[in-house]
């Protein structure tokens, strides 16, 4: 049942040292407060799942917080590389993680397989890839009735994940609008599952019935945040922020500029600071 939260209580009651984490969303509903929040109560040795980790991976890990990363591509889109999660790689700053690569596929699959309850995603894939030589978890399967040989991976079953969305309703409903990406997979498959977003509304009685809804009862902990998403954008309320992109690349490329940072625009500033951030885009 959905228990409407401040963002610091949520993330204090649901995200624990040691947990498996995804913060999911793809393009747009990027749930960067949530990640900021994570940071400002210093959790650590986490795992962090995620398609394609942007600059709320690369920012986690240069915090400190991340142990362990399992991810399809990482990159800064549309700009290059993940500075902070390169550094942690090839130099061990600030602490060494370990990488787990799949391709998407594979992600997406394994987070079917784990809102379905199931211990491993089969599909077909890899074929051909390097990929299966340098991860374990990649097995080749055949299947029983046609004699082809399938990939199989472990589902995903985080033990909580963090979603921005559009709208909840007072009952702790949650819609989610455009592109949907994994968001709602990650929920189901998730032992907890926290959702941010930009408004509360009464009720979804006017809204078509095929739009993806959460129901409250796959939802843990709701925490009203305007603007959560930002940079990234929320379909419906504001743009991505470009320049923040690429205003990170200049920023992840030094240890002592990110430190800088991270201090004034995450440590320093809270969930509010977000809303002020979308203005005029």
């Amino acid at each position: 049942m959905a228990k409407f939260q401040s963002l610091h209580d949520a993330v204090r009651d649901n995200l624990k040292d040691g947990d498996t984490a995804a913060f999911e969303g793809f393009t747009h509903l990027i749930p960067h407060a949530a990640a900021h929040e994570a940071i400002r109560q210093g959790r650590k040795d986490l795992t962090l799942i995620r398609m394609t980790p942007d600059i709320i991976y690369d920012q986690m890990i240069g915090m400190g917080l991340v142990k362990k990363v399992v991810f399809s591509y990482a990159g800064n889109p549309g700009v290059g590389l993940l500075r902070r999660m390169r550094d942690a790689i090839e130099n061990g700053w600030p602490r060494s993680i370990e990488t787990v690569e799949h391709s998407h596929a594979a992600m997406a699959n394994a987070y079917e397989a784990g809102a379905a309850g199931l211990p491993c995603a089969i599909f077909r894939g890899y074929r051909g890839a390097g990929l299966k030589d340098v991860n374990p978890e990649i097995k080749s399967i055949t299947c029983p009735f046609t004699g082809e040989e399938l990939a199989a991976v472990p589902a995903h079953r985080p033990d909580v994940a963090f979603i921005h969305a559009q709208k909840a309703s007072r009952r702790g409903d949650v819609l989610v609008e455009g592109i949907i990406g994994v968001q709602k997979e990650a929920v189901l498959a998730s032992r907890r599952a926290v959702v941010t977003v930009e408004e509360i509304v009464d009720d979804f009685d006017d809204l078509h019935p095929n739009l993806c809804v959460l129901p409250h009862w796959t939802i843990t902990s709701i925490a009203h945040v305007p603007g959560g998403a930002h940079p990234s954008y929320t379909h419906g309320y504001y743009e991505r922020d470009n320049a923040a992109y690429l205003e990170w690349d200049k920023v992840s490329a030094d240890r002592d500029l990110f430190m800088t940072w991270m201090r004034k625009n995450v440590l320093e500033a809270g969930p509010e600071a977000f809303a002020e951030r979308v203005k005029g885009l």
